[in-house]
């Protein structure tokens, strides 16, 4: 799960953002292979192959800021982040809203206040910026509490505030909390599709959010007979939830547990593949297994042994 969300991230770094479908196709007439070095001028250009993009930075930071934890602190993260992610400490990477966003509130707060900073007020943001490193905060909680929540109130809740550090947005809060509970069936042994179907079970058919969550998936799996290229460009190659989450959820269902398929389809369908791969990368891991991922894939993720330290660490 963790690892799939790097490997989905990494793979599409050097696609990244790039919307024109047919600008990709002239970039690498012989097709993606995922792991492109991203050209000179592209939003991640200086980064290497098997690098990750900021969202891959970003989830680097919170299973650094968790590795040696017992239970979740908000601040232990709110910390990490601002010091590491912060450009004018040395952060090359590239600076999201979201990030910027936080950046600001958390020096605005310094600048009037003594008081400790919650870290509950990020940016105004309802884009991928926490959805996309969340494996990383289920892993931990599902290895501390030595296995899959009975009840899941209390992971949610920490979905939640792990959320508002970046995004203090409720459409982002809600859509995080819509993936978790889709991990946690697929930890659990469910596969891909009756997965989908229970967290839409799980929604509350009285807020409109979740609503609006439960018709976005549905509208996502009457396209799987579709391209994930031309169901992409329907339902949203852009980085809010609204499009990004169910054009990850088409991909998915279409592709099932073809990992490596699933996302080169999804770098190939443009826009903000990075991020979505990210998502797709966790719930097609979640089902399958890090053991069934591709091996050749993980060799190339620089990171990757770190990666498996902190997890093994964790006894995942």
């Amino acid at each position: 799960m963790v690892l799939g969300q790097f490997l989905g991230d990494a793979a599409s770094l050097g696609v990244h953002w790039i919307y024109n479908t047919q600008e990709i196709e002239c970039l690498h007439p012989e097709g993606l292979q995922g792991f492109e070095v991203p050209a000179e001028g592209h939003y991640h250009a200086g980064k290497l192959a098997g690098d990750p993009t900021h969202y891959g930075d970003a989830a680097w930071v919170l299973l650094e800021a968790l590795a040696g934890e017992t239970t979740f602190n908000v601040a232990t993260f709110g910390k990490a982040f601002v010091e590491k992610m912060d450009p004018g400490k040395g952060y090359s990477g590239y600076f999201d809203s979201a990030s910027r966003g936080t950046l600001e509130n958390f020096r605005n707060h310094l600048e009037v206040s003594n008081e400790p900073y919650g870290f509950q007020e990020g940016a105004d943001d309802d884009q991928l910026a926490t959805i996309s490193v969340l494996a990383v905060l289920i892993a931990f909680y599902v290895a501390r509490n030595d296995g899959l929540p009975e009840d899941r109130k209390t992971l949610l809740e920490q979905v939640k505030i792990l959320t508002h550090v970046r995004q203090n947005n409720e459409r982002a809060v809600a859509y995080c909390q819509a993936h978790t509970r889709l991990l946690l069936e697929l930890l659990g042994g469910r596969d891909i599709h009756s997965a989908f179907h229970h967290v839409e079970e799980q929604l509350d058919t009285d807020d409109k959010l979740d609503r609006e969550i439960r018709r976005k998936c549905r509208e996502a799996f009457q396209l799987k007979h579709k391209g994930t290229v031309d169901a992409t460009d329907f339902l949203g190659q852009s980085c809010p939830l609204i499009c990004s989450f169910p054009s990850s959820v088409q991909a998915t269902a279409k592709h099932n547990e073809d990992f490596q398929t699933a996302i080169i389809e999804t770098a190939k369908a443009g826009g903000d593949n990075a991020g979505r791969a990210a998502m797709i990368g966790s719930w097609i891991g979640a089902r399958i297994g890090a053991e069934e991922l591709p091996k050749e894939w993980i060799n190339k993720l620089n990171r990757s042994s770190k990666i498996y330290r902190i997890l093994e660490n964790w006894g995942l």
